[in-house]
């Protein structure tokens, strides 16, 4: 609709007339041809916003064809979702920033159980077919994921967790033992973020909510594999979220758990 003035104006001239209008009516009333307004017509009724019907004949012929707006609201007009969502985030931020990071870290965490498809059960989870599973949720949410430079997760004694936005730090089970051959990177390139303008007012909810989506697909796909922290604006153009094996730590009571 919105890349449509001509689609927009015949959905109008059907919202201001008192009764059903047919095609020829349609185009008098717009000043063109009716083949041009019968395509958005049937165009407007394939987007779901007129209905088409055959109107009762009064006499011979073919009962005429009406059309008329499809009742509701209009939803071809602006959306606030951006604001919605600052009006949300306002609950956490007024909060303690400790329990709100918690909290924001767990609803990803749900969120990433629930978008992530888990392996078939006769499939052996191993880190490679984790990570391409992440990679292709990642890329439908919008993040461009690329696996960066590094051949294997970190181990046991790599480096610390940095301390993510706020102070806190972020942190997976204890590493583990990864299977050997397995051609895994230790990092995720993450080179675009959906919800960038809310990263940068409220990154200290918004990255823990990342982090925990990443934790919660890789615990539903029960993969070898955690993420351990995510550094936000690394670079100026990329956000990485940084792997490592996975230890044994026990299993979350809610996972596999489709909400």
């Amino acid at each position: 609709m919105a890349e449509s003035p001509r689609r927009r104006a015949v959905l109008d001239v059907l919202r201001a007339a008192p009764a059903p209008l047919g095609v020829t009516e349609t185009a008098e009333r717009l000043g063109v041809h009716p083949n041009t307004v019968r395509f958005h017509l049937d165009a407007l009724v394939a987007e779901g916003l007129a209905e088409r019907r055959a109107e009762a004949s009064t006499g011979p012929g073919r009962p005429r064809t009406v059309y008329t707006v499809r009742p509701g609201m209009d939803r071809g007009g602006a959306r606030g979702y951006l604001l919605l969502a600052r009006m949300l985030l306002s609950r956490w931020t007024s909060a303690d920033p400790a329990e709100a990071r918690e909290q924001a870290m767990g609803t990803g965490r749900e969120w990433g159980r629930f978008l992530v498809d888990p392996p078939p059960p006769f499939e052996r989870p191993t880190a490679q077919r984790s990570v391409t599973r992440l990679l292709a949720l990642l890329a439908d949410l919008g993040f461009e994921p690329e696996p960066a430079a590094g051949a294997a997760p970190e181990s046991a004694s790599g480096p610390a967790p940095e301390s993510a936005p706020g102070g806190d730090r972020e942190s997976a089970s204890e590493p583990g033992p990864v299977a050997a051959g397995e051609d895994t990177p230790e990092r995720i390139r993450l080179r675009h973020c959906p919800f960038l303008e809310l990263a940068e007012e409220h990154g200290e909810l918004i990255c823990p909510l990342h982090l925990g989506l990443i934790q919660g697909a890789l615990d539903r796909l029960d993969a070898p594999l955690a993420a351990t922290r995510l550094e936000p604006f690394a670079e100026p153009d990329s956000c990485y979220a940084h792997l490592s094996a996975a230890g044994s730590a026990p299993r979350d009571p809610g996972k596999g758990t489709r909400r």
